[in-house]
């Protein structure tokens, strides 16, 4: 990380971060006053739209039903598959609280991201000890990609959007399916709220 100079903030961002193990600790030796925040979406939503990035690259890849479930008979899921393991969010934070408080995490939700960026951005503005300049005169609702961007910054061109790669129409899956996997989830998102006092909403 570069050198941060009094009234600088320096901010990074990787999402295998928060699932990788040896994370915490490394992030804890190198400074245990760093601030965490922590983009979740509902789980079952984050599998297909994981699945979905994949198979955009390797359309060979097999459906996402075979790849959720080790037995498709008795429902079994597999969680060996990066795609169901990285939204057992309890999971992960559990690793983290070994090394850092709760205090030092700020949980922002992806749906409220998408319905009501300028609140989530007041809350990462507020958690940074920022004067809040994002607000919503910043955002517009892009129909095509179905999320919000950023307005047309000053000197710039034309408005800022997420990459090609978001907001790609996910693939039709099986009802039965999605159900197996809210119920699979359900213990985990209850413990997930549990731990961070904050209730997502994800059925």
């Amino acid at each position: 990380m570069p050198r941060t100079l009094e009234g600088q903030i320096t901010m990074e961002k990787t999402p295998s971060y928060f699932i990788t193990k040896e994370s915490p600790r490394r992030v804890h030796s190198m400074s245990r006053h760093t601030k965490l925040i922590v983009v979740v979406r509902d789980p079952v939503t984050r599998a297909i739209s994981d699945y979905t990035q994949t198979l955009s690259k390797s359309p060979t890849l097999p459906s996402f039903q075979r790849l959720a479930f080790r037995n498709t008979t008795t429902g079994l899921i597999d969680t060996s598959w990066s795609a169901i393991r990285i939204g057992i969010y309890a999971k992960h934070l559990e690793n983290w609280l070994r090394y850092f408080p709760l205090s030092r995490f700020l949980f922002v939700s992806g749906e409220w991201l998408v319905t009501d960026p300028a609140g989530e951005m007041g809350r990462v503005q507020d958690f940074l000890g920022l004067k809040r300049v994002v607000t919503d005169k910043h955002f517009y609702f892009n129909q095509t990609k179905g999320f919000p961007c950023l307005k047309k910054p000053e000197g710039s061109s034309r408005p800022r959007c997420l990459g090609k790669s978001k907001g790609r129409p996910h693939p039709l899956i099986p009802s039965e399916v999605l159900l197996k996997l809210r119920d699979f989830y359900r213990p985990f998102n209850l413990k997930f709220y549990q731990m961070t006092g904050q209730d997502f909403g994800w059925n």
